[in-house]
């Protein structure tokens, strides 16, 4: 019966494989650059050694590689290799020049990068097969069937071949659902349990050493990061509210500035290019759309992006969200959001100071005004200041609920680090290969399931 302690064992043996797995890489790169080891590359290479697995370490944790439980598919794995291999190789690059290591040739890191990407998908390609087998992994969802109908489909049971769900509802007795956490490997709490019977839940599983996953409220979000102190001999817990403080927000400007400057000298050229493809198409059309958005505090702002839809495309329609296929994208539009290109000109944006490169996605009074009346909380997401990426575009799709979105926004805003600004950037290069993530809202489809993620489900 898989636990939290297997799962923990997963973490570390799947680490451990893989900063094998870039060891190998490099003794393989000296033998196919030297047919051996050359003593004065050979010492250049232990010195840098320690480096070089801490740089490995780095980048396999902010890409969590070794969290195979998040996304199974082939492709997946190794567009997030590819991606941290390549920093990997690049800091290596950067070390061997910061630490005067000359005699590691440039040659040899650029063949173990791609011995560490063959090395790498292997790895994680042989392991699953290895640890999924043939077994069916086992979750218990609790909640009620309009909230549990929406989770089914979105569950993937970690490092197993399929998933067999148990649906209850909440108000099933304590006793009944108390056996059914002892014959399950995870359990799933949706919203609208109260928090009596959410911590009763809990507590039982952490008993019987169970995970549980449960979707956040607005008040569980709220707690997060609170601070404890006594009152007298009484413990209180102080609930700050939401937004940055002083010295956050000064410390994010300046990275925002600082960054801003330095990414637009470096895509220059891709700015220029993008800029000529758009007016290629439609000559007699604008390079730069403008669009009024509001951000911190609600503000209003011009947005930038380069057009990617037809000029004059909400003349009369009004305001309205993009879709799956939307005919009033060009062809050069497909591209540009596909590839995030149509929004590079929010650099100038973010120069200005309307806009951060890390925050809540900036969105328009229209939908602010209608999702205000349906959330009463979905104005704390602009209690800072909005972003070109954000935790919502790298955990979630374009096409994910406002809800989900939300939850994100207000998790990244009340965990806010500059560590998590830097996650946040490197894991946005991800976005870029992942179609989902790019994609219109879309018309309700029934899932399609393949034998690798197959769900049974049980309604009890």
């Amino acid at each position: 019966m898989s636990n939290i302690s297997e799962l923990k064992n997963h973490k570390a043996i799947i680490i451990l494989g893989d900063l094998i797995c870039i060891l190998v890489a490099y003794i393989s790169a000296f033998y196919i650059r030297y047919h051996g080891f050359p003593q004065k590359n050979w010492d250049s290479f232990i010195s840098l050694l320690p480096w070089i697995l801490l740089i490995g370490l780095f980048f396999i944790s902010v890409y969590e590689l070794y969290a195979l439980d998040r996304k199974n598919t082939l492709w997946d794995i190794s567009v997030k290799i590819v991606i941290a291999v390549i920093f990997m190789s690049f800091l290596t690059m950067s070390a061997s020049y910061l630490f005067r290591e000359f005699a590691m040739p440039r040659s040899v890191i650029l063949i173990a990068m791609f011995f560490m990407i063959f090395l790498m998908i292997m790895f994680k390609w042989t392991y699953i097969k290895l640890t999924r087998g043939k077994v069916v992994g086992r979750v218990l969802l609790i909640g009620d069937d309009e909230s549990a109908q929406r989770m089914i489909g979105k569950i993937k049971h970690p490092m197993l071949k399929g998933t067999h769900v148990t649906h209850i509802q909440p108000t099933t007795p304590m006793n009944k659902i108390h056996q059914h956490i002892t014959h399950s490997d995870y359990v799933m709490l949706c919203t609208n349990i109260s928090k009596e019977t959410k911590s009763k839940i809990i507590y039982h599983a952490m008993e019987c050493n169970k995970l549980v996953y449960t979707i956040p409220s607005l008040y569980e979000l709220l707690l997060q990061r609170a601070s404890v102190t006594p009152f007298d001999d009484t413990l209180v817990m102080s609930v700050k509210p939401f937004g940055l403080t002083w010295d956050q927000a000064v410390l994010k400007r300046i990275f925002d500035i600082v960054s801003s400057v330095f990414i637009l000298i470096l895509i220059s050229p891709v700015l220029l290019l993008t800029a000529l493809l758009v007016k290629l198409e439609d000559p007699k059309g604008s390079i730069i759309y403008k669009q009024e958005r509001y951000g911190k505090n609600n503000k209003p702002f011009m947005i930038y992006k380069f057009r990617s839809m037809i000029e004059g495309a909400e003349s009369k329609t009004g305001p309205v969200l993009a879709t799956e296929n939307d005919d009033r994208i060009t062809k050069v539009g497909k591209f540009m959001r596909a590839t995030r290109l149509d929004e590079l000109p929010q650099l100038f944006n973010v120069l200005k100071g309307d806009m951060s490169l890390v925050g809540p996605r900036p969105e328009r009074g229209f939908f602010i005004k209608q999702l205000s009346k349906e959330i009463y909380h979905y104005g704390y997401r602009n209690t800072v200041q909005p972003g070109i990426t954000g935790y919502a575009q790298i955990m979630g799709k374009y096409s994910s609920e406002v809800h989900d979105k939300l939850r994100f926004d207000l998790y990244y805003i009340r965990n806010y680090s500059f560590w998590l600004d830097i996650v946040i950037l490197l894991k946005t290069f991800i976005v870029l290969f992942d179609k989902s993530k790019a994609e219109g809202t879309e018309v309700k489809k029934t899932n399609s399931v393949t034998d690798e993620t197959k769900t049974d489900v049980t309604i009890v």
